[in-house]
């Protein structure tokens, strides 16, 4: 099943590098050569609908000091597609069920890509909450809960968005485009979760979902779309992560020297499939540099 990009969809390392930078900067000239400063249209939608990653839980559960709690009945791989409704890993923050009044532990969780409500009759009907905007967390019914008690982190290598271009023809080409760290670190992004049980079956085992919080864009990154996921550098993790904590509004502030560090790379169409994988997909799209610098 191939993901429209953009559109809504259903269930189903060191400093800068002189060629990075480069990259970044021809690709921020070209936006505001063609759009100016302001955003457009072609930069506005649906968001962080895909991104990529190389995390394992065994790694993880390591750098994080955590309980791997992943089930290990399939290996992790490095996923360069990851897309709404796929399994994912998570890092959560609980207590022991035995021990409800010990300290919370991170735990590494494998959740579906999707966040379910509570209320959800059928597993895969409606809409695909992969989502969740930081400004209205507290409100809306599907997240007000998870935002209360069950937050999480979604470790990721960086994400994916697309931009529309006028080929001549009666549909626009999307132009994808690939947000990671400058120095190839990885990023953990703010999310929310929930444990849903099938209504019509009895003693039904949890299905473990989550959603990706996102803001307004910043700096450089509002010229690729108008919204990005929030993430949360190491000193924030604690406070976001703990059930038993009211999260400051603070929280869901992004932070500006984090993202500034973000990279923009054009990357070829051949993850607008999700039939594709590879790290070729990351790969910047150097055959269209030529083509790149004449818009300038």
């Amino acid at each position: 099943m191939d993901l429209d990009p953009g559109s809504v969809t259903t269930a189903s390392t060191g400093a800068w590098a002189l060629g990075a930078l480069h990259r970044l900067r021809l690709t921020w000239s070209i936006f505001s050569h063609r759009w100016g400063n302001g955003r457009n249209r072609a930069t506005l939608g649906v968001m962080c609908g895909r991104y990529a990653t190389t995390a394992d839980p065994a790694t993880l559960a390591v750098e994080l000091d955590a309980l791997d709690e992943t089930d290990h009945s399939a290996p992790v791989e490095a996923d360069y597609n990851v897309a709404p409704t796929t399994e994912v890993l998570t890092v959560v923050e609980r207590h022991d069920r035995e021990n409800p009044d010990s300290d919370p532990t991170k735990r590494i969780r494998r959740m579906r890509w999707g966040l379910v409500p509570s209320w959800t009759k059928e597993l895969g009907k409606g809409p695909v909450l992969f989502n969740a905007r930081a400004d209205s967390l507290a409100e809306k019914p599907a997240f007000r809960t998870a935002f209360k008690f069950k937050r999480c982190l979604v470790p990721m290598d960086g994400w994916y968005e697309w931009q529309t271009e006028a080929t001549g023809g009666k549909k626009a080409a999307k132009i994808p485009y690939y947000m990671h760290p400058d120095d190839g670190s990885r990023l953990f992004m703010a999310g929310v979760w929930s444990a849903w049980r099938d209504p019509s079956v009895e003693n039904a085992s949890p299905v473990l979902s989550c959603s990706i919080v996102t803001v307004d864009s910043l700096g450089h990154l509002e010229q690729v779309h108008d919204r990005m996921p929030l993430a949360l550098p190491r000193d924030r993790w604690e406070a976001w992560l703990d059930p038993d904590n009211t999260v400051d509004s603070a929280l869901l502030e992004p932070v500006p020297d984090l993202f500034e560090r973000i990279d923009v790379d054009r990357v070829r169409p051949l993850v607008n499939s999700v039939k594709n994988n590879g790290h070729e997909l990351i790969e910047p799209d150097v055959d269209r540099a030529g083509e790149q610098i004449s818009l300038l």
